[in-house]
């Protein structure tokens, strides 16, 4: 017996969750657990149901399009997701992702990481994970993300993951891998976007300060929010102090959200998230 994972979003009408379930039904699936949700403004429908039984996925995918119409389906098999990260020079991020695929404590597999630095090279290889070296000096940003791209074409990935990864990504990348880069922003997104965020916090003299990930878009760090989290912090502390309990922050909602992401419960609802935890 099987266990699938299917996420459904379309216009909403009445009796769709029926007319699904019936599809399921048919074809002798049993709902273990659903999940529904209705953005009324945009009278769109969200619903993420996990399934066990014997059936064809491409079957089934075709005859709940054929019965409610025009919609997005996807179907997972609650297999691991592949990812490549990127990063510059921090370790925090990348050391607790590497930790985490070792021990399989997320569902995912590091197939590389890409820095353009090498400074986390020996860090990578300890855990016999490619490390890709792909320098920006004496490039533009085009033709660093050529680079990338041509690396990115030895791997059969569905997520790239910025793990600290300290550069801005030009319109045509990101419009290439649409809904499938995930950032960690070291703020509590909307407030210091950009860059030397905690400085930023520091000179406003805020009590909290927090973390942020996020789908990228063309907007800088205001793409769709997966995951935050913060910290209460008093005036005692210094700028440097904030980025240091920043770091692990950081960590933390960087492998919630991606838990979220790789477990199939995340929805795009234009610029925001619909979650089902």
């Amino acid at each position: 017996m099987k266990q699938f994972t299917i996420k459904i979003t379309c216009k909403d009408e009445k009796g769709l969750v029926y007319r699904i379930s019936e599809i399921l039904l048919e074809n002798g699936l049993n709902i273990i657990k659903n999940d529904e949700f209705v953005d009324n403004e945009k009278s769109l429908f969200f619903m993420r149901t996990e399934v066990a039984g014997i059936a064809e996925p491409e079957k089934v995918i075709e005859q709940l399009k054929k019965q409610i119409g025009d919609c997005s389906i996807e179907l997972s098999q609650n297999e691991s997701k592949n990812v490549v990260v990127l990063v510059t020079k921090e370790h925090h991020c990348l050391a607790d992702l590497l930790i985490r695929n070792q021990f399989k404590d997320l569902n995912f597999n590091i197939l590389a990481v890409i820095g353009n630095y090498e400074n986390l090279r020996e860090l990578t290889e300890k855990f016999n994970i490619p490390f890709v070296y792909i320098p920006a000096e004496n490039l533009t940003r085009e033709e660093h993300e050529e680079k990338i791209k041509t690396i990115l074409k030895d791997y059969d990935y569905d997520y790239l993951v910025l793990a600290k990864f300290m550069r801005i990504l030009s319109p045509d990348f990101v419009k290439d891998f649409e809904g499938k880069i995930i950032n960690i922003h070291h703020s509590f997104l909307p407030a210091f976007i950009g860059a030397n965020p905690y400085k930023q916090a520091f000179e406003r003299g805020v009590k909290i300060i927090g973390a942020t990930a996020h789908f990228v878009t063309n907007d800088l760090d205001e793409g769709p929010i997966i995951y935050q989290d913060i910290i209460k912090v008093s005036h005692s502390k210094t700028a440097k102090d904030l980025a240091k309990m920043g770091k692990d922050v950081e960590r933390i909602v960087l492998a919630n959200a991606l838990k979220l992401v790789f477990e199939d419960k995340v929805f795009i609802d234009g610029n925001k998230t619909i979650i089902f935890e």
